[in-house]
């Protein structure tokens, strides 16, 4: 039955179309890329409040340092799919008019002889200027980035950035900071691993290590292995003896006031895959706590799986499915050495830390809680 109109009315009220929303100011806009061994990724955002509102995105598998181990020099292909996906990124920069911004290069760079030539041929094809950073300022920047999942119960807190080429770990003390500031003391970590000066309770950095060895390298370093258990068993070693100078609590029992942080694809496929996801949800995987338990659970699946298993798996997807056993060999090597049985999962990381560092510098985020 159609709906009745009321007395004199005549055809019902045209709906009022909604006006689009407003573009950023592009004075107020901040980007960020991270150009790994592996991926290349960028944001771009605003700050909002004491976090920022993401405006745009790019993410694609470059395999930049394809061939890297053995050569010692990126190659031709390599940088031409590279070249290809920074060609993407300036054009959202320039129809963003982004003013500020910081756009690094980590490990490939880093270790590539020729490193210096293609950041030069970067400039010169995209007109974007490419920054080498040290592993110290990547592992302080993926530190800061997690600083919102930083527990207020936490004392001794393990932040690991699992890259392409190489694995960023430090161990913090928070124990003399109040509960209540404690994720803000891991925040003004930005400033560096040993401010000085300041007038508010501070985060110790008790150690910190940058491994050459990430899902990219640390797969590399086996390739000639062909049974994929006995390979995954030998990553996993092999990354532990790594941390051999790193490792204190190694053996002793899991205790209370213990953290670790997990930022990189493998940590978020790993959480993807516990909770059965058929699409990636951020929303779900960023924060997510995981026992040690669950994540054997995980791993032993993959296993199960064998190489044509995981490439046909929809919860680690096309570009995932060759780097994911050493990125939980490499997952499983830490949690035999660090005295906690839980993981917290981070979606987040350099380019995370990249935003967050300027906009404290500038002083557009809000000292509130996270």
């Amino acid at each position: 039955m159609a709906p009745k109109r009321p007395k004199g009315a005549g055809a019902f009220p045209k709906p009022v179309a909604t006006p689009a929303p407003k573009p950023p100011d592009p004075a107020e806009l901040y980007a960020a890329l991270d150009l790994g061994t592996n991926s290349c990724r960028m944001l771009i955002a605003q700050p909002k409040g004491s976090q920022f509102h993401v405006v745009d995105s790019f993410s694609k598998s470059v395999q930049l340092g394809a061939g890297l181990e053995q050569t010692g020099r990126l190659s031709r292909a390599s940088m031409r799919r590279t070249v290809q996906a920074l060609r993407i990124c300036q054009q959202k920069l320039k129809r963003h008019r982004v003013r500020r911004m910081r756009l690094v290069a980590t490990e490939a760079c880093r270790r590539a002889k020729n490193a210096a030539d293609f950041i030069r041929h970067v400039q010169r094809e995209t007109g974007l200027k490419l920054e080498i950073i040290q592993p110290e300022e990547e592992a302080r920047l993926a530190v800061i980035s997690c600083a919102p999942l930083v527990s207020t119960k936490t004392e001794q807190l393990l932040v690991v950035d699992i890259g392409g080429g190489s694995t960023e770990l430090v161990w913090i003390d928070i124990s003399s900071v109040p509960h209540r500031e404690r994720p803000r003391a891991i925040m003004r970590l930005h400033a560096g691993f040993h401010p000085t000066d300041s007038p508010f309770p501070a985060a110790k950095v008790v150690d910190w290590i940058s491994v050459p060895l990430g899902v990219a390298t640390l797969r590399d370093q086996f390739n000639d292995v062909e049974d994929d258990a006995a390979r995954f068993a030998l990553m996993s070693w092999f990354f532990e003896e790594n941390l051999a100078e790193f490792a204190p609590y190694k053996d002793e029992q899991t205790r209370d006031g213990f953290q670790i942080v997990g930022t990189s694809g493998t940590v978020t496929t790993v959480a993807a895959s516990h909770l059965g996801l058929k699409r990636y949800d951020r929303t779900k995987v960023d924060g997510l706590r995981m026992t040690s338990d669950q994540i054997d659970l995980v791993i032993r699946d993959y296993l199960a799986l064998g190489p044509e298993g995981r490439r046909r798996d929809p919860r680690i997807g096309q570009d995932r499915h060759a780097l994911i056993m050493s990125g939980a060999a490499i997952l499983q090597a830490l949690l035999r050495c660090w005295p906690t049985d839980r993981l917290s999962v981070a979606d987040r990381g350099l380019r995370e830390g990249l935003l967050y560092a300027q906009m404290s510098a500038d002083g557009v985020l809000e000292d509130g809680p996270f």
